[in-house]
């Protein structure tokens, strides 16, 4: 790789929910001394959400993956050892097993304030977490390049991170139900297709100047520029409760940023394919994880999982070995041998019901299992 080239940099950004201990549902009013005293620790790494049991957490910008993994266990750790000192837990999951939106309340800020008024029901009932990574692109040609070519990806990331199988105390039947939820705001799912920067800079000024946005930052696509960061900001993912799975995740995903970008040095890219196609893979990701495959859109046809895998993995093992990050990517196999946050979820809801508990205590053993994988590796 040239000296010239992105620097591939790493920042992950996670959002939590915060349960009560005694009844496993979310806390609907934490005492404000627990956000004082998360940002007297971590100061601007950690952030108040919509809603006021939800929690972000964002590492520094990283070097390496190694370095993140470093970062982000010392937030969770540090959000964690907060929240129990006033009786709270936390989990990392993109939807709570049985709380309710209608009984959270948002929290008191300006631009939530502003997001609630305009959205109505579709902002009030945002009550799923997600995970962000961010990829160190300081060129904006080939910000909008590589986004165009990771669409095709987006879905392979999805079925991996799922977390939400569970709403309002009922199993949905999807993996990622938080999606669902999701999409039902403007200016997200898959994103548009733009042949340079100055492109995609004059849709979003037409929309600032239409008084529509304040900013690209109110543009939720699965993978878009970052506002604030030279960065490349996927999205689509769920949030991981294992860190270990988190750190795979955001492996691979520099990794596969840099692939493409070795192929472009060689004059070569990946095949642009309709967003059609491209959604119906993100559905199935939705749906089923990696349960039951996706579209191979070059063979036209749906492929195992495990198959698609081990060509992804082989794309990315010249770039896992320049980047130092083989043994992290390659743990993506072992999310398919233990399954995801919903695999395990579901796996605990039923096991719980075989043995005799009943449904509201069988999703209270699902929140204690949550609580345990988010601090497994702390």
């Amino acid at each position: 790789m040239k000296n010239s080239g992105p620097k591939f940099t790493l920042g992950v950004e996670e959002e939590y929910l915060l349960v009560d201990k005694e009844t496993r549902g979310l806390v609907i009013d934490p005492p404000e001394s627990l956000m004082k005293e998360c940002e007297e620790r971590l100061g601007s790494q950690v952030t108040s959400e919509l809603l006021r049991s939800q929690i972000e957490i964002g590492t520094k910008v990283c070097n390496n993956v190694q370095e993140a993994r470093e970062d982000l266990v010392r937030l969770r750790s540090n959000i964690k050892e907060v929240a129990n000192s006033h009786g709270l837990e936390v989990i990392a999951a993109s939807t709570h097993p049985f709380s309710r939106w209608q009984d959270q309340k948002h929290t008191r800020k300006e631009r939530y304030d502003q997001l609630t008024i305009e959205m109505q029901g579709a902002a009030r009932r945002l009550l799923i977490c997600g995970m962000h990574v961010h990829v160190g692109i300081d060129d904006d040609e080939l910000r909008i390049d590589l986004m165009n070519q990771m669409s095709y990806f987006l879905p392979h990331l999805l079925a991996l991170s799922c977390s939400s199988p569970f709403w309002e105390g009922h199993d949905t039947g999807l993996k990622s139900y938080r999606l669902t939820v999701f999409d039902a705001l403007p200016r997200t799912g898959l994103p548009e297709r733009f042949t340079s920067w100055a492109e995609y800079s004059r849709h979003v000024q037409i929309m600032m100047n239409a008084g529509l946005i304040e900013d690209s930052t109110r543009i939720w696509w699965d993978i878009r520029p970052s506002a604030k960061f030279p960065t490349l900001e996927t999205r689509v993912m769920d949030v991981c409760t294992l860190v270990d799975d988190t750190v795979a995740l955001a492996a691979y995903l520099v990794c596969m940023m840099r692939m493409l970008y070795r192929l472009r040095t060689n004059n070569q890219r990946w095949r642009i394919y309709t967003p059609m196609l491209i959604n119906e893979n993100r559905w199935r990701a939705m749906r089923y994880s990696f349960d039951e495959g996706l579209i191979d859109l070059g063979k036209g046809r749906i492929v195992p999982f495990e198959e698609l895998l081990n060509e992804m993995l082989g794309l990315v093992a010249e770039d896992a070995e320049a980047l130092g990050c083989a043994e992290e990517v390659n743990s993506l196999r072992h999310i398919l041998q233990r399954g995801t946050s919903a695999h395990r979820q579901l796996r605990k809801y039923e096991l719980e019901r075989a043995a005799g508990a009943s449904h509201d205590d069988a999703l209270k053993a699902v929140v204690d299992k949550l609580i345990n994988d988010t601090a497994e590796g702390l």
